[in-house]
């Protein structure tokens, strides 16, 4: 039984449950200034899509209809991909939970905004939690931070995957306060350098999080893998 979380760059990941592939926020070389990696490489059986901004769904058409991957995303974003052409889709809502083969999904709230490529409507953003062989992912997706994240928290949160970059999401100093809600064992930072906008120091930013939190921070280089213990 294996949990592995792969950083492509950005805020796009490949999770490898038990060896389901399952691809977060699709958003490729080609598109995605800091990946190596393009999409016509990647497996997936799943797919989650947290909003529908294009640096965060620019492959996922392309990918869901290459690997005949399920999509899982909101109501608004499953119907628009829909649309493009693939229907193996399971539109979910905020607060909602279902049960996939690789774990059960649980859609929780973000701060932020949604539209689509084309401008239409994205419907709410959201984040996940991934429960899976007695461990727990969150996975924030786009956001900003929220009070709220103290009720996720509740879960018992294994690994966090937050947002740092500043500017569209929350920053390093935000994402840390955010730790002192969430409290998870494990942090992995995305959403930072990928344009001038959203760089930061990262190595600073974990160091932060050591003299400030008990958590530990987990810095990925892209393609870097990290397995939960």
């Amino acid at each position: 039984m294996s949990i592995s979380i792969t950083w492509h760059g950005h805020a796009t990941f490949s999770l490898n449950i038990n060896g389901i592939n399952v691809v977060v926020d699709p958003f490729f070389a080609g598109n995605n200034p800091s990946a190596q990696t393009s999409a016509s490489d990647v497996a997936a059986d799943f797919i989650l899509q947290t909003h529908g901004h294009g640096d965060h769904i620019a492959d996922t058409v392309g990918l869901a209809i290459r690997t005949g991957a399920k999509v899982i995303g909101n109501f608004e974003i499953c119907n628009w991909i829909g649309a493009q052409g693939h229907d193996n889709v399971h539109a979910m809502n905020t607060g909602g939970g279902f049960n996939f083969p690789f774990g059960r999904v649980k859609m929780t709230a973000a701060l932020h905004s949604s539209g689509l490529p084309d401008g239409s409507y994205g419907g709410d953003p959201g984040g996940y939690l991934v429960m899976a062989d007695g461990k727990t992912l969150y996975i924030a997706g786009d956001t900003a931070l929220f009070s709220d994240m103290a009720l996720i928290g509740r879960a018992g949160i294994d690994v966090a995957i937050l947002p740092v970059g500043d500017n569209f999401t929350m920053g390093p100093e935000d994402s840390v306060l955010a730790l002192d809600y969430l409290k998870p064992k494990t942090v992995i930072p995305c959403h930072y350098n990928t344009w001038p906008p959203i760089a930061i120091d990262v190595d600073a930013w974990a160091e932060s999080v050591k003299n400030e939190t008990a958590v530990t921070p987990v810095i990925l280089k892209v393609d870097e893998t990290y397995e939960l213990p």
